[in-house]
Parts: C-alpha cells; sequence; structure tokens
C-alpha cells in the first residue's frame, strides 16, 4: 500500500478552500499563507479562476476569526487599507523568491 502518494493528493487537496461570496455562490481559493500582524491572524488566499478572467493573480487577504467550534474559522473582510498594505508587504517579503509580484498602481 502506496500511503505517500495518497498523502501528496490530499496535501494537494488540503490547499482549497472554497468559501462562500456576497451571491451566496460557492468560490473556490488556494490557501498561500497565514500571516500574524498586530495580534491578529489574516489569510492570504488566491482565487482559482479561469485564465480569462482579469482578476487572474489578485490574491485576497482575510481576517481569521474564532467560532465556538474548534474544527471552523470565520474569515472576514478587512476595510483597512493600511492594515491589507501590511499583512501584502510581510506576506511579499516571505515570498519575494518564489513569486513574481508585480506593481499595478500606477
Amino acid at each position: 500500500m502506496d500511503e505517500n502518494k495518497d498523502l501528496e493528493i490530499d496535501e494537494e487537496l488540503n490547499n482549497i478552500i472554497v468559501l462562500n461570496d456576497e451571491n451566496g455562490d460557492e468560490v473556490e481559493f488556494e490557501f498561500l499563507d497565514l500571516v500574524e500582524y498586530d495580534n491578529e491572524e489574516y489569510v492570504i488566499l488566491l482565487p482559482v479562476a479561469a485564465e480569462d478572467d482579469e482578476d487572474l493573480g489578485e490574491v485576497v487577504i482575510l481576517k481569521v476569526e474564532e467560532t465556538e467550534s474548534e474544527e471552523e474559522e470565520s474569515y472576514v473582510s478587512v476595510d483597512d487599507e493600511e492594515t491589507l498594505n501590511k499583512v501584502f508587504d510581510i506576506f511579499k517579503d516571505k515570498f519575494k523568491d518564489e513569486f513574481n509580484f508585480v506593481d499595478t498602481e500606477e
């Protein structure tokens, strides 16, 4: 029995998170990282989208909130631009050798 093969497949599947958007539709994201900033935790997610999607490559940053269940987490949007920028800067610094970051601000 080849347990390592099954483990690799499970690890790959565990990187995909399915969340519901504001319309209740399921959206798949690839989990990239968990960043701690200012005693809070934030997830960095990459939408799993079609290649023709105009937002291809843009990450989503959500704050992790605890729930009553130890097995579940809740993710909420972050409205503070300064916090978003700080968290993204930490992520960029951590993965500067693995991703090609492009500044889209003009």
